[in-house]
């Protein structure tokens, strides 16, 4: 018997997003993000419950090569590029695909020694202001790589949305726009040999006019919406992720009770309190305050006391049955990790990528 603290990771749930995702965007090619573990959920096994996507994306060499030794086949793109210029021949030899955005990652790649072509996302700044050529220069640089024997034949050209997930602010209107001008300007076009790729989660949700050859699918393929509103799209989606532990140990304390490290709960009436094995040495926020959902096999219970390393307090006295082994589930298909993160005051993205390896993955479907 060990630990009942675990995520349970349902692949089914992983293809069914996946195919959501491709079913917004019929015309596009869809390459899930894999980078941070796959958001938490395991980057090997992820890319194995989707073996038919035509791409995967990482943000470094390191999580690249580690699927490749593993046996991912697909081409895999780096979304930052390289840090230094020897990793241009190692991505030719793998297969790796590499954003450009700036020209030091140029230069590494027009003078690389490698006799292989390597594929280039080709990246422009449209509003975002963390990567990218300036859309006003993209022109030689377009022009440079096009030219070299060092890069394979068809070119990527993309961007990022700052504010996708705002679907009333008009900045990812502002930043489509601006790409395109970018592109008439320079004389570019897309083409056989010139894509584009424009659309993170929330575009492809939200934003159907972004969808263009590739797509960039990540928080929504692991059933989770980028959007603080209902949406229509990002409703059909099933969380992959539902991470539960057990109840350890029952008590009843009196009023004025303190429960927990610093004492910052008292009980206002005499209640009953469950330990539940899970704490911030196992991803589950340390900032979560009281009143923070819990569900209890099925039903909704408030936390009560600190967050401690391995163990959370959860205020079970309204519940007509516990028992020592019951269920806790901390998130998922019934409490979303964006509730959870609401409470927390930060966001799921976060919640799901900080998980350690010391809480087990356990694949189904």
């Amino acid at each position: 018997m060990s630990r009942p603290t675990v995520a349970i990771i349902n692949r089914q749930a992983l293809r069914d997003n996946l195919a959501l995702a491709d079913s917004l965007a019929p015309a596009s090619k869809s390459m899930p993000m894999v980078k941070a573990n796959a958001y938490g959920h395991g980057a090997l096994e992820v890319c194995k419950a989707l073996q038919n996507a035509p791409a995967f994306g990482v943000a470094c060499i390191e999580e690249a090569v580690e699927l490749r030794s593993a046996g991912i086949e697909q081409p895999i793109l780096l979304l930052e590029g390289t840090f230094s210029a020897d990793e241009v021949q190692v991505a030719a030899e793998n297969n790796l695909w590499l954003m450009v955005e700036n020209e030091a990652q140029k230069q590494a790649v027009l003078t690389s020694s490698s006799t292989q072509a390597v594929k280039v996302w080709l990246g422009i700044d449209t509003g975002m202001h963390r990567l990218g050529f300036q859309p006003n220069d993209i022109s030689q640089h377009y022009q440079a790589l096009r030219a070299s024997s060092k890069v394979a034949k068809t070119i990527v050209l993309a961007t990022h949305f700052a504010c996708a997930d705002d679907l009333e602010n008009p900045a990812t209107t502002e930043q489509t726009n601006s790409f395109h001008r970018c592109l008439s300007l320079n004389n570019i076009s897309a083409g056989e040999n010139t894509e584009i790729s424009l659309a993170n989660s929330a575009a492809i949700l939200g934003w159907p006019e972004t969808h263009r050859n590739w797509q960039r699918p990540g928080y929504m393929i692991y059933g989770n919406s980028p959007f603080s509103v209902a949406h229509e799209n990002a409703d059909q989606l099933t969380p992959v992720m539902t991470f539960q532990s057990a109840v350890i140990s029952l008590r009843q304390v009196n009023v004025g009770e303190p429960v927990g490290y610093t004492a910052n709960w008292k009980a206002p009436r005499p209640s009953t309190i469950a330990t539940v094995t899970v704490g911030y040495g196992d991803g589950y926020p340390r900032q979560a305050p009281n009143g923070t959902p819990v569900l209890i096999n099925g039903v909704r219970c408030p936390l009560v006391g600190r967050v401690s390393m391995d163990m959370i307090t959860v205020d079970v006295t309204d519940l007509n049955q516990v028992a020592i082994g019951d269920k806790a589930t901390l998130w998922g298909p019934d409490l979303p990790v964006n509730e959870v993160a609401e409470h927390c005051d930060t966001i799921g993205y976060e919640l799901l990528t900080r998980m350690p390896s010391r809480v087990p993955r356990n694949y189904v479907n």
